[in-house]
């Protein structure tokens, strides 16, 4: 009797177990991978500056033709930047093509750059910014009152950090950046990540567990706990805030709220099907309504 209903445990085990994974079984997760342009096929040029005794490298992208020009400093998102990513490189492409320069610098500890992010918080990381703010200033290319700053994913975050300490800059962007806490966000990333895996109502009951895992980690224990809002409101330069639909990563309808909710002076646009790289799910390249948008808005 007790052989018996072991087994028959074992098999009410495998099959809520089975239950569970069930949607992970039945889903193709393959991604599938942005499309852009190759960094072989774009002109720049290699710079290093200094924030404060970290050397930091990275590429500058001036247009053909008679400067000087307005530039957007690009803010990276999370984790570890890469030269080639499409998903940069596809901003960088189109504004280059429309007469905006571009400084990609590489994140700190990453290509050739001194330092390391893990463990930076988000002041480091403003810092860095603004330190690659102070090069292109200097450069006879860039036109000084035309300075601005482009946040994308975690970059919109550090966005406001930065133009809260400058009032100089001519705009600032975010890019599917979150407008609320780090730990807010965190948890509605993680509900998707495990909704990949198993039953919706199930995410929700294991995310706190998986957040609370993450929250004490090295990258994430020094950004815990940050608000957006208390820089956004410093902010005086131009504002334009874009956010893709149905982003797995960002809550996009609660960062909108709380946006207005506290009076976020901002242009606000959400671009239809765009996911957190706002693509276009035809072509599965970064919207050309969102690049349109983004050059109409640097050069106003």
């Amino acid at each position: 009797m007790k052989f018996k209903n072991t087994v028959i445990a074992v098999a009410v085990m495998s099959l809520l177990v089975g239950v569970a994974l069930l949607p992970a079984i039945s889903r193709d997760r393959s991604p599938v991978p942005l499309a852009g342009p190759d960094l072989s096929t774009l002109e720049y040029e290699e710079v290093e500056f200094f924030s404060g005794n970290l050397r930091l490298a990275g590429m500058i992208f001036i247009p053909e033709g008679e400067g000087p020009f307005p530039v957007a400093v690009i803010i990276h998102g999370s984790g570890t930047s890469r030269r080639t990513s499409k998903w940069y490189l596809s901003v960088t492409r189109y504004l280059q093509d429309n007469d905006i320069a571009v400084l990609l610098p590489d994140k700190r500890g990453c290509e050739k750059s001194e330092g390391n992010w893990v463990g930076a918080d988000f002041d480091d990381l403003a810092g860095d910014t603004l330190a690659a703010v102070e090069f292109v200033r200097n450069r006879k290319e860039i036109d000084s009152s035309k300075i601005g700053i482009v946040g994308m994913s975690q970059g919109g975050w550090i966005a406001p950090v930065v133009a809260a300490e400058d009032d100089a800059f001519a705009f600032v962007v975010s890019m599917s950046g979150s407008a609320v806490t780090t730990d807010q966000q965190l948890l509605y990333e993680e509900i998707h990540n495990i909704s990949e895996f198993t039953w919706p109502f199930i995410a929700r009951k294991l995310a706190p567990i998986t957040t609370k895992r993450i929250q004490n980690m090295d990258h994430f224990r020094p950004i815990s706990g940050f608000d957006p809002i208390p820089y956004w409101k410093r902010v005086r330069a131009p504002v334009f805030i874009a956010f893709g639909a149905n982003d797995p990563n960002v809550p996009v309808h609660d960062s909108i709220e709380v946006l207005r909710a506290n009076s976020i002076d901002a242009r606000i646009e959400i671009y239809p099907d765009g996911g957190h790289a706002i693509r276009d799910s035809e072509t599965n390249r970064v919207q050309t309504a969102f690049l349109d948008d983004l050059v109409d808005f640097i050069n106003r």
